[in-house]
């Protein structure tokens, strides 16, 4: 029985909350998920634009989610709900697939449940590995291109034109050539919301300032009769909590989806576990366990979609705020989740003059900070190849499309791997003067005998990099003719592969053949018994516990007897 109550807690981490929870804990998380809730309300419905979907899906996205996550996330303080990223890239799934409102409501809660799916299927498999597959460097491309283009794609409702979408080019053009039909008015109520927003940000950060511009929004057009003018507004919103509602399965669709499925079940999953970390350094007084975050927000998008939900994860601000306003535990989510229930119980008519210029205005102010300027700096500062894959990355995003752009950076981020693999690092060594340590002879001054070349491998030797290795180690000889012996420092060989140990004893045999000695010098355990193993016999090789060793070896042209054979 204590090991079955173990394992129960194990599944939900709330459980163990419980145990301990009291009236301060309650009173700390009931004030962070009440003020979480009020900044998610109009952020939910401004997302929800992003995606496509009427007001109201923003706010069903920000209530089942929350509770599934109370009950089983690890992180204290992530807020999970939806989120402009993500939501933008709903509308670059959903878009092309969708001929009516009502089945472009449809796959955008199919696309939930399939997120939800393979974050699952995911966690359980322990997979959560899988996200290195998007480099920082491609994610940051990716994240400051997203985030121009949904800042570009809410100009038509602040500007009250029609809807412009497509690349950046395609929605700019299209602003264009409705310069003449500006609403002016709503332009204004849009720059108005922007600064007022600004201003709460820098002046009190704590208070949500996206709220008091939507208050202030309502009350104006409301008092003022401006929707008569022209401008948008957010109409009737259907009060009432989502029903229950299993998503419509069609293999065409689940095939048409599936791609993009599985790259915002990583860009989400990404987003999530970097501000979840984040948060969590600054705490230090839990941990995080990364697959059974794949495992919380897998169900929380399951039954999300169970509730007419699109794909949700984990919010930067949001996240920030619940552990700014004191969030002890993961019941703030509980919380703010049933803030969100009495919303759409008993308060959506109170967004019906919202303009949309404001949700707009929200939506500008979210993404804005999420362009990583300084980031490409730094990248840029580095010299080093990272610095194209972001620009690769974020052109491609920005100029040819969302899932092209993530594909792109996907697909450079694995062939530099491979490349790095292939071509790794390699070096000739040579003795620094009146010391026993041997170094790169590019960067230090050292000493070299002519007769000896220590030459070091830096990287597993294997199928993809053998014949590399020994090309470079043949190359080195035909330009150093007079060398006698060949010291081979392989402590940067952590593996060696069947195809790695073929081409070592075919430079073996060459070595033999040219009268070159070999010299195998600080060799890892594992690596020196494979070598064994394939060998006949185990005196043909030569093994020393570092590289002076085998130089003195090599100077005095050791005998059997003197070998020195020796584990790392």
């Amino acid at each position: 029985m204590r090991f079955r109550r173990t394992h129960i807690d194990e599944i939900f981490p709330v459980l163990a909350t419980l145990k301990t929870y009291n009236g301060s804990l309650f009173k700390a998380d009931a004030i962070s998920g009440f003020t979480v809730a009020v900044m998610l309300i109009p952020q939910g419905m401004a997302y929800a634009l992003i995606a496509g979907l009427p007001p109201e899906y923003g706010l069903y996205a920000s209530l089942v989610p929350l509770i599934i996550y109370s009950f089983l996330g690890t992180s204290r303080h992530l807020a999970v709900g939806p989120v402009a990223l993500i939501a933008l890239l709903v509308a670059s799934a959903v878009s092309p697939l969708a001929s009516t409102p009502e089945e472009y409501i449809a796959l955008s809660v199919l696309l939930a449940l399939m997120v939800g799916g393979i974050q699952f299927l995911f966690g359980l498999m322990r997979l959560g590995f899988l996200v290195n597959l998007l480099s920082h460097p491609v994610l940051s491309g990716f994240i400051s291109a997203a985030a121009i283009v949904i800042g570009f794609s809410q100009l038509h409702h602040l500007l009250g034109i029609e809807s412009v979408s497509g690349n950046l080019h395609e929605i700019i053009y299209g602003v264009m050539l409705q310069v003449g039909d500006v609403n002016y008015q709503t332009l204004l109520i849009g720059i108005f919301a922007i600064g007022l927003i600004w201003l709460f940000k820098k002046r009190v950060p704590s208070f949500p300032g996206s709220l008091a511009v939507v208050f202030i929004g309502i009350m104006v057009v409301w008092l003022a009769g401006l929707d008569r003018f022209g401008i948008a507004i957010v109409g009737a919103i259907p009060a009432g909590l989502p029903e229950f509602q299993v998503p419509l399965l069609s293999m065409n669709q689940i095939t048409a989806l599936f791609p993009m499925a599985m790259a915002i079940s990583l860009v989400a999953y990404m987003e999530a576990i970097a501000v979840a970390k984040a948060i969590q350094q600054k705490d230090k007084s839990y941990s995080i366990n990364p697959d059974k975050e794949l495992i919380a927000l897998g169900a929380s998008n399951i039954a999300g979609s169970l509730f007419q939900s699109f794909p949700t994860t984990g919010s930067f601000s949001r996240t920030a705020v619940a552990y700014d306003t004191g969030g002890k535990t993961t019941l703030s989510s509980l919380y703010g989740a049933i803030i969100i229930g009495v919303t759409l119980l008993f308060l959506t008519p109170l967004f019906y003059y919202l303009p949309n210029a404001i949700l707009a205005a929200i939506i500008m102010m979210a993404v804005y900070g999420l362009v990583e300027v300084e980031q490409f700096r730094k990248l840029w500062r580095l010299k080093h190849y990272d610095r194209y894959m972001f620009l690769a990355t974020f052109a491609g995003t920005l100029f040819i499309g969302i899932e092209e752009g993530i594909l792109l950076g996907v697909t450079l981020s694995v062939i530099m791997l491979v490349y790095r693999s292939a071509r790794p690092h390699h070096t000739i060594l040579g003795r620094i003067p009146e010391t026993n340590i041997y170094r790169n002879v590019d960067r230090y001054e050292t000493e070299q005998e002519k007769e000896f070349l220590v030459f070091r491998f830096d990287a597993p030797i294997h199928f993809a990099n053998a014949e590399y290795f020994k090309d470079k180690i043949g190359e080195l000889i035909r330009h150093n003719p007079d060398t006698s012996c060949l010291i081979l420092d392989l402590n940067g060989v952590n593996d060696i592969d069947s195809t790695g140990l073929d081409e070592l004893f075919k430079l073996k045999k060459e070595m033999d053949k040219e009268s070159i000695r070999l010299h195998l010098a600080e060799v890892k355990s594992p690596v020196r018994d494979l070598i064994r193993r394939k060998s006949d016999h185990d005196d043909d090789w030569r093994f020393y516990m570092d590289v002076d060793s085998a130089v003195i070896a090599a100077s005095a042209n050791e005998s059997e007897q003197s070998r020195i054979w020796l584990d790392k």
